[in-house]
């Protein structure tokens, strides 16, 4: 199976997330899209992180019954911080028969040169990337493992969504309904 993987903090998942992750599932040549949770990406402050099990939870709410959408916590188990080319690795050790895509934004292929290890991920992967408004894709846009697709995209984001919660407005449309029902039961992102 060709699987891609779209990774992310998912802090909260949101709408714009299941737009990019359908998308993908739909309109390209991938069987699967899976849904990693990294549970520390080395770019990102640890301490705005959810739990990672609620953010895994979150994700899997999002997803409902769609079964070319998968969760994965497959980073939970790996040592932190998560570097790509180490879950690749592990991924491909661990299920040898499928073929890992990437999933990034336009904004990640502007700097996937300073990813640990890119060219060995280029080498063996191909980047399926969707584009974002004001960001250079770089030198690497014409690189025959990229493939750039035009998906829709939204202007939202995991933290102004944390912003509105801890303010008390409405998350109303931001994300479903089933992860707006948890997070407010949960309490969660409130402090």
């Amino acid at each position: 199976m060709k699987i891609g993987l779209f990774f992310g903090s998912f802090n909260p998942v949101h709408v714009g997330h299941m737009i990019i992750a359908n998308y993908m599932a739909q309109y390209s040549s991938l069987d699967q899209v899976w849904m990693v949770v990294s549970p520390h990406n080395p770019h990102k402050k640890r301490n705005t992180l959810a739990n990672d099990y609620d953010r895994l939870h979150l994700v899997n709410l999002a997803i409902g019954e769609n079964k070319a959408i998968q969760p994965s916590n497959i980073e939970f188990s790996l040592p932190k911080p998560s570097y790509t080319i180490d879950t690749l690795t592990y991924l491909k050790e661990k299920y040898p028969a499928h073929n890992f895509v990437l999933i990034m934004g336009g904004d990640n292929l502007g700097t996937f040169h300073k990813w640990k290890n890119y060219e060995k991920i280029l080498e063996n992967h191909e980047l399926f990337v969707y584009q974002r408004p004001s960001y250079d894709l770089g030198e690497l846009q014409d690189h025959e493992k990229v493939t750039i697709f035009e998906a829709p995209l939204m202007q939202i984001s995991s933290s102004y969504i944390r912003k509105q919660i801890k303010a008390g407005f409405s998350i109303d449309y931001l994300v479903t309904e089933s992860v707006k029902r948890h997070i407010e039961e949960a309490g969660m992102y409130k402090n």
